[in-house]
């Protein structure tokens, strides 16, 4: 199982990055200006429209909860680059970083996947859709506690491992949205 976790992963990735590319054939790296809290807000943001959405049923923007998941990966990469360079004051990646700095970060979150996969056995497949998103509201909570914080912690993760989970947590749901509708 393991296996097709790992290939259903890569799939995942090409999905969120074509979108992450497209993206910055649009806009170019202007998401540089953000400071890590504001990125921590749009993720908030699409998180509870996810919740949103499922709790209500329905949505009036035609606009499922799958585009939000790939945003929450998109942006939680962005974020990861941020914590890693810090905000800039104008653009300053260009398309080709961008996506070096992209595979490097979601290679890493993957690889924490395959790690924490093999001592969960693979218990994220048994797992409701809406419980992952309620996971990724807590980690973002998490991470405006540790914003506040000025980053520091006295027992806990750092913001990076929260991104990271958070990668993890809605490649899940994507990979969950894939299987559902075959």
């Amino acid at each position: 199982m393991e296996a097709k976790t790992n290939e259903q992963f890569d799939q995942i990735k090409t999905l969120c990055l074509d979108i992450f590319t497209k993206k910055m054939q649009d806009y170019g790296s202007a998401w540089r200006i953000l400071r890590s809290s504001s990125l921590t807000d749009q993720i908030f943001i699409k998180a509870q429209r996810i919740r949103s959405i499922q709790d209500k049923g329905k949505q009036k923007i035609d606009e499922g909860i799958k585009p939000e998941f790939i945003g929450i990966v998109n942006y939680s990469v962005m974020a990861l680059v941020q914590l890693e360079m810090g905000h800039a004051d104008q653009p300053d990646l260009n398309m080709e970083t961008s996506i070096e700095k992209y595979h490097y970060y979601y290679d890493k979150a993957k690889n924490l996947m395959l790690d924490k996969n093999h001592d969960y056995g693979e218990a994220w497949r048994e797992m409701r859709i809406s419980s992952l998103a309620d996971i990724i509201l807590m980690k973002l909570l998490r991470i405006k506690q540790i914003e506040d914080n000025k980053g520091l912690t006295q027992i806990s993760e750092g913001i990076d491992a929260n991104y990271y989970d958070i990668i993890n947590y809605a490649v899940f749901a994507l990979i969950k949205l894939e299987l559902e509708k075959k």
